[in-house]
């Protein structure tokens, strides 16, 4: 059964992550947010809403985004973007630096059967540190970026311990012969089960584990009333599996880095 396009936009829209511990300049046409430097993009432009001629807007953005002394911003290009922001970019030296498939599937009627992984894989919901670090050290490894310091992933262990069993979700990892091989996060969100943060290790892929990590949140938000899973997934990598899995696309987002020097 197929998602309604408008549902889909409205849930990927509204789908914004801010920590606590960072830093946001928001105003009616944008919002920018400062992450720790441990990030693997550390300065966002997370939401453009321009009233002004796009030029102008985009000018103004950069400008503050200049005051925070990084060599450059990372821009999201949302499906609700207007026309003419890539072009604005592109012109200021901005490059694609990810394009991310929006996906969706419908759990209305439960969680699809996935196959089983070629290899054994014991999942665990983070509710301590030293599955925090395990997690974190596979995001690092996949997506970029550098260890957060214990003080976080003791912070992020004691949110998890609390949101898990709350029905809020938050991540699992995956191991294999004891060794964390994977991991992803989910969240939920007004029946929506926002899925985040899915990677496997390069030497454990084609073995099933990012199908074990999916069907492991999905069975999660199903299970507390879930009747949508949305995906931001990277063509190259888990886009094709997803597919696989019974989501279906409702456009791309493109990640452009905008020099600031």
């Amino acid at each position: 059964m197929s998602l309604s396009a408008d549902a889909v936009l409205a849930a990927s829209n509204a789908w914004v992550w801010i920590p606590d511990f960072a830093t946001r300049t928001e105003t009616d046409e944008y919002l920018l947010v400062r992450f720790p430097d441990y990030f693997d993009h550390p300065l966002e432009v997370m939401r453009f809403t321009p009233r002004r001629p796009v030029e102008t807007a985009v000018a103004d953005v950069l400008n503050r985004a200049r005051e925070f002394g990084l060599p450059e911003v990372y821009w999201w290009v949302r499906l609700d973007s207007p026309p003419g922001v890539p072009e604005a970019l592109v012109g200021r030296g901005g490059q694609v630096a990810e394009t991310l498939d929006v996906l969706a599937l419908d759990l209305s009627r439960g969680a699809p059967e996935l196959p089983a992984p070629a290899r054994a894989v014991e999942l665990r919901w983070v509710t301590d540190i030293a599955t925090a670090r395990d997690g974190a050290r596979i995001d690092v490894a996949v997506f970029g970026g550098s260890m957060p310091p214990d003080d976080r992933l003791a912070a992020s262990a004691d949110q998890d311990g609390t949101s898990i069993p709350g029905g809020d979700g938050r991540t699992v990892v995956a191991y294999s012969g004891g060794a964390p091989v994977g991991s992803g996060g989910v969240t939920l969100a007004e029946g929506v089960a926002r899925l985040w943060g899915g990677g496997v290790l390069e030497q454990a892929r084609g073995q099933g584990v990012y199908r074990a990590v999916l069907g492991a949140r999905l069975d999660y938000a199903v299970a507390r009333g879930a009747k949508m899973a949305l995906v931001k997934g990277r063509v190259e990598t888990s886009g094709p599996i997803l597919r696989r899995a019974g989501f279906e696309g409702y456009g791309q987002e493109l990640i452009y880095k905008v020099p600031l020097a």
